[in-house]
């Protein structure tokens, strides 16, 4: 039967490292071929390999180069499949041992694991009582820059007069990891700078996924300044929002608003940590269930594939440019796990190996 079979298939260039595939679907069965040590026929590589769900999470079977072609087993961070829920989920909250009071923010945290594009929240950091920088804690940032294993860094004026460096890893600092960070696209995006003028240029802690025509609105407490921008209330329509539209795009984490801000309150990260009880956060969100830009909304309309949030397809059928939609991440890892027989060959791939794979579901599996 394939009425309601599912089958994908692509590329990537390994760095060694696990591999998150997003797919419209969680595949039963997965195939995989390493073009790079296929071609050089290189030793203690996984030049071929397949996964069934019957298996079981992390497993796979193997075809090596160890001096001869011979068959082996990935039993540990082979293949695996992955679906996000209806709410964000974290990885393990790790210690902060100290955070630089600059812009970026670089936090020390042993052998942290991320990389650049992951997101992540803060929890705690404080430094006493009555300093630190918990004026960030809860919001969500992407990693803009990794120094080492131990270092990493967002993108955030720490350098704020009211911002203190973090040391001596202090007690409740932690970070953790949002693994499925767009549950849903654009979304909501915490504001890090707006700059006024005839337009206005806003930056996000995370990528917006906003294109041109976005319609968008604000929610900026008072104490961040920059409140004439917010939707509500409207002093010429009472009960009318008032909303902006996105002009451009300058990349993923910054977009120019069409609304002239000139002569508006200056934005003000500049928190004091006396205020983190009750503190909300300055938030920029797309707004209704089908944004303008793309195509025209009428009969006869085209559309446009699946809607690409932060470089992945979603879940979703051909829609509108800019639609709000639904992206409850799902799809496939290639782990690096090892061999069994010949532990130097993992199934990911050395760096820089081309590896080809195909994902598929079936109709019915007995």
């Amino acid at each position: 039967m394939t009425e309601y079979s599912r089958q994908a298939s692509g590329s990537f260039t390994s760095t060694g490292a696990a591999k998150a595939i997003n797919l419209p679907f969680a595949p039963n069965r997965i195939k995989l071929l390493n073009y790079t040590a296929s071609a050089a026929f290189t030793d203690h590589r996984v030049l071929s390999a397949e996964w069934f769900s019957g298996m079981g999470q992390g497993f796979a079977i193997a075809q090596v180069r160890n001096t001869t072609y011979q068959s082996d087993s990935v039993i540990a961070n082979g293949f695996s499949t992955f679906q996000a829920g209806l709410s964000l989920q974290y990885g393990a909250k790790q210690q902060i041992i100290g955070a630089t009071a600059a812009n970026p923010i670089v936090f020390n945290v042993t052998a942290h694991g991320y990389s650049v594009g992951d997101i992540v929240t803060f929890e705690g950091l404080y430094q006493s009582a009555t300093t630190g920088m918990p004026q960030i804690a809860g919001m969500p940032f992407v990693i803009s820059a990794v120094g080492d294993v131990d270092h990493f860094s967002v993108v955030w004026p720490g350098n704020g007069s009211n911002y203190t460096a973090l040391s001596g890893s202090p007690t409740g600092a932690t970070v953790k990891k949002v693994l499925y960070p767009f549950l849903y696209a654009p979304g909501v995006s915490f504001v890090e700078a707006i700059t006024t003028g005839t337009t206005t240029t806003v930056v996000t802690t995370t990528p917006h996924n906003l294109l041109v025509g976005a319609e968008v609105a604000f929610r900026i407490p008072a104490s961040w300044g920059t409140v004439e921008l917010n939707s509500l209330p409207n002093v010429v329509i009472p009960g009318s929002a008032i909303y902006g539209y996105v002009v451009s795009v300058t990349n993923s984490t910054t977009v120019v608003v069409g609304t002239k801000s000139t002569g508006f309150t200056a934005f003000n990260t500049n928190q004091t940590v006396a205020s983190v009880p009750g503190l909300s956060f300055p938030q920029m969100l797309a707004v209704g269930d089908v944004n303008t830009g793309g195509a025209s909304i009428s009969a006869g309309s085209v559309l446009y594939p699946p809607p690409v949030v932060n470089g992945a397809n979603t879940i979703n059928g051909p829609a509108i440019n800019n639609a709000f939609v639904n992206n409850t991440s799902q799809g496939f890892i290639i782990g690096a796990g090892a061999c069994v027989t010949d532990t130097a060959a993992v199934l990911v791939g050395a760096n820089a190996n081309v590896i080809y794979w195909e994902a598929f579901l079936d109709d019915i599996v007995v």
